[in-house]
């Protein structure tokens, strides 16, 4: 199948249900001349190209298979902004489009991952993007004589893409939903926020994201500054351009490594900049204030997000360590009391997925039932996997990025059965998709608009259903004074 984009003739593969194109340019390679640069239209070409393989992701450090989720393996390359298409086929018009972003902390991941892969949503009907982004240094240090937020203007460059030519793919520019999980999900938060992403999407999907990742630019330019004392440069462009992008994907801290603070921000040292004008302020301060309170949202988390991952950390911790964890991150004693049945190591493994993960999802949910007149959506993922986890932490139970095989159905995907069991629940995978299908068509997903008068939250398990204010206690524990 041949497609005919901005730049030139694409050709995808199709197999009888779904057409897919691979790796298809956005924008230049941002390498070169255009190294620490704003995104520019990549050059045309003549002929037909390929779009048969995955594109390239974005500089990244090396991935590690630590068993637990699918094994990806991410090969950079310089022609990274690039995004995949996966549309009916011939003969589609006026389709819903969903663009997705993917997470990984800024600094890790892309648009091909096993786990979403966005077949199954073309096959139901819906036009699925899925983008590749400057991560890291590349997309986010702030240095001077660049543009800050490189990474975000890649964002708006895609959207501007699909707006100009998704319709060749079958899909209605004016219907487009922005999705995103993790750091993909906040990057939807920060989008919903900014004007100058204003008529690219019409309504949004936030996945165990936050809507508090981004830093003022006078701290991130000193950042910018102490890493350019480390390595002997000024923190200029034009001297950074002369570091090779692997030598400086080593220079970057771990995607996750813990923040003083210990908040979300603390643990994601690569983010957007509050430059006041492309990111005016702190997505959520925006939100309090109304900012893209006309488009509909789609929002939630998983209900253990971080805890396989803590405990294997904190095992063998008593209740005097766990106290002093729970009073560093900032949790009443009263948390303690509300979870009665877990160890130590439970205990901390819960509240730091609730601080970093459920704590923004319901801070987002208040500021919308409060600012916002457009619908916001809300669920919670509680399905626990009942594999043993190879981290050496018990169960894997309802853990990040667990919800996104569901989401996406695709059960059948690598990974899935050693991280979800040999029988994960079908059904949930067919109510949870069936959930962002609706919602990307016309922005409903099946249950009522969170607020204030009932709160109500879907909750997504074995068997679903919604649920009025199921998260007060944690609404208090984590959201009030």
């Amino acid at each position: 199948m041949i497609v005919r984009t901005p730049s030139g003739l694409v050709e995808g593969r199709f197999d009888g249900t779904v057409a897919s194109f691979l790796g298809v340019p956005y924008a230049a390679p941002p390498f070169g001349e255009h190294r620490f640069g704003a995104p520019v239209p990549p050059p045309a070409w003549d002929g037909v190209r390929p779009a048969l393989l995955p594109g390239a992701a974005a500089a990244q450090p090396a991935g590690d298979d630590v068993g637990l989720y699918a094994p990806e393996t991410f090969a950079s390359g310089e022609d990274c902004l690039n995004l995949d298409v996966h549309t009916p086929g011939a003969g589609a018009a006026g389709l819903p489009v969903l663009v997705w972003f993917h997470g990984g902390a800024f600094a890790i991941g892309g648009n091909g991952a096993a786990w979403h892969r966005g077949h199954r949503f073309a096959r139901d009907g819906v036009v699925c993007v899925a983008v590749n982004y400057r991560l890291g240094f590349e997309g986010f240090l702030a240095l001077d004589g660049a543009p800050l937020n490189r990474g975000v203007l890649d964002w708006l460059a895609a959207l501007e893409w699909v707006r100009s030519a998704i319709a060749a793919f079958g899909g209605d520019p004016g219907n487009v939903t922005i999705a995103g999980q993790s750091a993909g999900g906040a990057a939807c938060a920060t989008l919903l926020t900014m004007p100058r992403a204003a008529g690219l999407f019409r309504r949004a999907i936030v996945m165990s994201g936050s809507a508090s990742l981004a830093v003022p630019e006078e701290e991130a330019r000193a950042h910018a500054a102490g890493l350019a004392a480390r390595l002997g440069v000024r923190p200029r462009a034009q001297d950074f351009a002369a570091i090779p992008p692997a030598a400086l994907v080593a220079e970057q801290p771990p995607p996750m490594a813990a923040g003083a603070s210990g908040t979300l921000g603390g643990t994601v040292p690569i983010q957007p900049v509050v430059d006041g004008d492309l990111v005016p302020r702190v997505p959520l301060d925006a939100l309090r204030a109304g900012a893209g309170g006309h488009l509909p949202l789609l929002v939630g988390c998983t209900s253990d997000e971080a805890g396989v991952f803590v405990r294997a950390m904190a095992g063998g911790i008593d209740e005097a360590t766990a106290a002093t964890v729970l009073a560093h991150l900032g949790l009443p004693p009263g948390y303690r009391d509300a979870h009665p049945g877990l160890s130590p190591a439970e205990l901390v493994g819960r509240a730091a997925g609730d601080h970093l993960f459920r704590r923004e999802t319901i801070w987002i949910e208040e500021a919308r039932a409060a600012t916002a007149a457009a619908p916001t959506h809300a669920y919670e993922f509680r399905w626990e996997s009942p594999v043993a986890s190879p981290l050496g932490a018990g169960l894997v139970g309802a853990a990040h990025n667990i919800d996104l095989p569901f989401a996406f159905d695709l059960l059948d995907a690598p990974g899935v059965e050693r991280t979800a069991g040999k029988e994960p629940p079908g059904t949930l995978a067919e109510a949870m998709h069936g959930a962002w299908v609706r919602f990307a068509r016309d922005g409903d997903p099946g249950w009522p608009p969170y607020e204030r008068a009932r709160r109500q939250v879907m909750i997504f398990n074995a068997a679903s259903g919604v649920a009025d204010d199921p998260l007060r206690t944690q609404r208090r524990l984590l959201c009030e004074p």
